[in-house]
């Protein structure tokens, strides 16, 4: 085995495996406030990127100006989404706010071929090109520039939650919503900005995807990938999402590169199963105790 693909191979699915960790943050901020397993994550970054691309290609908008509108744009949407579609679920069966994520997701496949067609589409280059080497090891440059956006927002996520007044409320509603009433947190609140948040978190994740590999009407399937690393690191755990989406990068670049492509999914449903009957909870998942 040459050393130098494998170690291409392993710089290229970390690059992939930031990306999974950051829409896999997305996924756990909403997850950890509303207990909703919310499977249009996909799609909430699919909607970014086309966003941004609708301000920086069509509008001609400066490229700073158009991420941030996206940004912005997508983090209200995900606040109309949990206003309209997710609160009246309060205290429902959590199944039915899970099936309405899963209608949510094909609407918004609907709107995008609506709005833009399901042709696809490139993004404007914003990411510096000169090639980058780590030792002789050859990395694309969007890659790596997605690999430490993504590294960085959720490094920074951490003290955020454990400093920041909010973090602190969506840590103490999700740990106990009847207690958070009581000590005066407005829940609602909080959930209106958990999707606000992980909206805003999934269209950075969009356009990074978008920029390397292009934008079509079926970008949600990364979504499966972060479903299942989100899973395996455990629903409730950022560093969980980091370390298990970082895995599952890498996993699939090397399966792609010594299997073949068509075994990807195959390689890490099948970790997936694994962790799951080792760690139902996942790698750090809180493990809920039940007193009968």
């Amino acid at each position: 085995m040459d050393a130098l693909f494998l170690l291409e191979v392993t710089l290229a699915g970390l690059g992939a495996g930031a990306l999974y960790a950051l829409a896999g943050l997305a996924f756990v901020i909403i997850y950890k406030a509303t207990r909703v397993v919310n499977l249009a994550i996909g799609e909430m970054l699919m909607i970014g990127a086309y966003l941004f691309f609708t301000f920086s290609a069509q509008l001609q908008w400066p490229i700073w100006l158009a991420a941030l509108s996206a940004i912005v744009a997508s983090g209200l949407i995900g606040g109309l989404i949990e206003r309209v579609a997710i609160r009246p679920m309060l205290g429902e069966s959590p199944i039915s706010a899970f099936m309405i994520t899963i209608g949510l997701g094909s609407v918004l496949v609907g709107l995008v071929e609506l709005i833009w067609t399901a042709d696809q589409r490139r993004l404007p280059e914003f990411l510096p090109q000169d090639p980058i080497f780590i030792g002789e090891a050859f990395v694309s440059s969007k890659v790596f520039y997605s690999f430490l956006a993504a590294l960085a927002l959720v490094a920074a996520s951490v003290p955020v939650f454990h400093r920041w007044r909010g973090g602190i409320a969506l840590r103490a509603t999700a740990s106990d919503q009847g207690a958070a009433y009581a000590m005066g947190i407005n829940v609602p609140r909080v959930f209106s900005w958990a999707w606000i948040a992980g909206a805003a978190l999934a269209a950075i994740a969009g356009i990074m995807v978008g920029a390397i590999g292009g934008l079509s009407s079926s970008m949600g399937i990364f979504g499966l990938g972060v479903l299942v690393a989100v899973i395996v690191g455990g629903l409730d755990s950022i560093l969980g999402a980091l370390l298990a989406g970082l895995l599952i990068g890498v996993l699939e670049a090397w399966t792609g590169a010594f299997l073949g492509g068509e075994y990807k999914l195959l390689v890490t449903f099948l970790i997936l199963t694994i962790v799951l009957m080792l760690r139902p909870y996942g790698l750090y998942g809180t493990r809920d105790i039940e007193r009968l």
